[in-house]
């Protein structure tokens, strides 16, 4: 009972750790495990066992037998299928092709290049090598996200590297299991045909299952089958229910079931996503925070001294700063990709838990079965997932300011409510080349604008889901729009920091636009316009319009005529290189009007003799 405790607690303490430091809480949470694992009973231990033993003997300890392995293949199908709920087809439309190319290509070469590398350097035969380097196939999303998380780039790069780091893992769990299933059967002349079968079966199964199940649950979701209080445990259960069934019919099918049901149910129209989302994101960093002290904690100090090698250093370097740059090259070429671009996606590759735990549970039944060499692959992949997130956690932010793919000035606006008004002016940014996100908790309204090819996250302005959201890590205008003067108060007070480093502003309330001496400097447009006035205008004049500006006494003229007028409302301001600012309530604070600079602004068109 004291070790399952101490692994939640201490499980929970790395993730807080974690996120205070801004580092991917698998690097705390492997270190944990092997203080309490094996540094413990070596150096800490007076009768040398370990505070923490997973598996002792083979049939004692927390987890005897395989019930360990059990226990980690569930945890792994919950962990894919709730990074599968957050993939959405509009996320790729300009990188689809690329994302393709890094799972099959980009795998194709880290998988022959790291086998002929583990048979050269630690003199493996030919069926481990591959082993090994088909479990470091895979980059983890639980290790991906948190470091993305904390780098504005652009969104193609980091949507290039969570896609990767969510398909690709069912990949190369695939590929591990056909190699080991070789070296299993002693690789036989007839294998070759039965591996075909088997992969044919894989994908056949997964996708089935998975496609099935999903549009079953979210049919019984929509139609009210499922009482709200069950809701979210009757998903985990039907989860569990696929990749059991999924793993009946063809071994190691699971993973890719979850995955295709996680991301079919996410870009499906499920009423309740969002509280599926929010349940299955806690579930899993409980689950993470568990299986990485485990798996560490199951380590014995003979493997890690297996590492201390110059051999070690030599493998890790190649896999890292060859294979997976060339890799990345490979898959990406042909692109709109630069060069500093792929540079930075080849250099965050981090490996999470699935290689972890497939190599632990292979490992394990490889040295049962008197495998020469077995007791290489769990230490030798731990050190390449401990090492590529060391390393990309402590470096990553840097290089990427290094080769330039850094946002020093975010121009990407994030617009809060997607009314008619937010969608009109949304619509008008985006045609001008700024990256606009509409957020808003009404369906209907996010559905509108994305019918308008709009980027819209039907989200809750008082969650959190939005501080992790490594989509929006090149906002840097926030834009307040909502009927309610307290959400966009509470808005611009808590977002502010994070996504309007350029600029953070909302609309005026009712009394504000009554107290002309309470013009606040965060004031939206005008001081004489809220919500109500935005929606009539629209209403009238559904459209955008833009006028010459001749200088800044032609500008302020334009200004006060919007202020006398409830049918015209100023906007923004278009240089002639066709930057946009947007205009505050302090509208006539502007230092210059250059040539070719325009009045952006909403409703009727002005009167030309009266404006000349």
């Amino acid at each position: 009972m004291l070790e399952l405790a101490g692994i939640i607690i201490l499980g929970i303490l790395a993730q807080w750790v974690a996120w205070k430091l801004k580092i991917p809480a698998i690097l705390p949470l492997i270190l944990i495990g092997l203080l309490v694992g094996p540094i413990a009973a070596e150096f800490l231990s007076e009768d040398g066992t370990k505070w923490i033993e997973p598996i002792w003997n083979g049939e004692k300890g927390l987890f005897p037998g395989d019930s360990l392995y059990y226990f980690v293949s569930l945890a792994i199908s919950i962990i894919l299928f709730e990074g599968g709920l957050t993939l959405k087809r509009s996320e790729i439309k300009n990188v689809g092709p690329v994302i393709t190319k890094l799972i099959t290509l980009g795998s194709a070469v880290t998988f022959f290049g790291a086998g002929i590398l583990a048979h050269y350097i630690f003199e493996l035969s030919w069926d481990l090598s591959f082993l090994f380097s088909g479990l470091i196939i895979v980059t983890g999303p639980t290790v991906i996200t948190p470091i993305l998380r904390n780098i504005p780039l652009k969104k193609d790069i980091s949507t290039i590297l969570k896609w990767e780091g969510i398909l690709i893992d069912p990949i190369g769990a695939l590929v591990a299991v056909l190699v080991f299933e070789f070296i299993s059967v002693g690789g036989d002349s007839g294998f070759t045909k039965t591996a075909f079968l088997e992969f044919g079966k894989i994908v056949l199964f997964g996708t089935t299952f998975g496609f099935t199940f999903a549009h079953a649950l979210a049919f019984a979701i929509n139609k009210k089958f499922i009482p709200h209080y069950l809701l979210n445990v009757v998903a985990l259960s039907t989860v569990l229910l696929v990749f059991v069934e999924s793993e009946l019919f063809a071994h190691e099918s699971g993973l890719l079931a979850v995955v295709v049901m996680g991301m079919v149910l996410g870009n499906g129209k499920l009423t309740n996503l969002k509280e599926l989302l929010y349940f299955k994101e806690s579930l899993s960093v409980l689950l993470i925070s568990i299986l990485f002290i485990l798996l560490a904690a199951n380590i014995n100090i003979e493997d890690l001294l297996l590492l201390y090698t110059w051999k070690t250093a030599v493998l890790f370097a190649i896999v890292v700063f060859v294979i997976r740059p060339l890799a990345v090259f490979i898959s990406t070429q042909g692109s709109q990709l630069t060069l500093n671009e792929k540079l930075f996606i080849s250099w965050v590759g981090p490996r999470g838990i699935v290689a972890a735990g497939i190599a632990s549970l292979f490992g394990s039944k490889l040295l049962k079965q008197g495998v020469e060499g077995a007791e290489y692959i769990t230490p030798l992949v731990f050190m390449i997932v401990l090492g590529t997130v060391l390393l990309n956690a402590t470096t990553a932010r840097l290089f990427a300011k290094l080769v330039g793919v850094f946002l020093t000035k975010s121009n990407g606006t994030l617009i809060v409510g997607a009314s008619k008004v937010s969608r009109l002016i949304g619509h008008y940014l985006e045609s001008n080349g700024r990256h606009v996100v509409l957020i808003d908790s009404n369906q209907t309204n996010i559905d509108k604008a994305k019918e308008l090819g709009l980027e819209a996250i039907n989200t809750n302005i008082y969650s959190d889901t939005l501080m992790d959201n490594i989509e929006l890590n090149d906002m840097g205008y926030l834009m307040a729009l909502t009927a309610s003067n307290d959400i966009n108060k509470y808005a611009i007070n808590k977002f502010s920091k994070q996504f309007g480093e350029n600029g953070a502003f909302r609309l005026v309330s009712v009394d504000e636009m009554r107290d002309s001496n309470n013009n606040p400097k965060v004031g939206l447009f005008s001081h004489t316009d809220d919500f109500a006035t935005l929606s009539n205008v629209v209403r009238k004049f559904p459209s955008i319009q833009e006028i010459e500006l001749k200088d800044k006494a032609h500008y302020e003229s334009l200004i006060e005529l919007c202020d006398n007028d409830k049918e015209i409302i100023p906007l923004f301001i278009k240089n002639e290189a066709s930057e946009i600012k947007i205009i505050s309530s302090y509208n006539k604070d502007i230092e210059e009007i250059g040539e070719n600079w325009h009045l952006v602004y909403l409703g009727k068109p002005f009167d030309v003799e009266t404006v000349a």
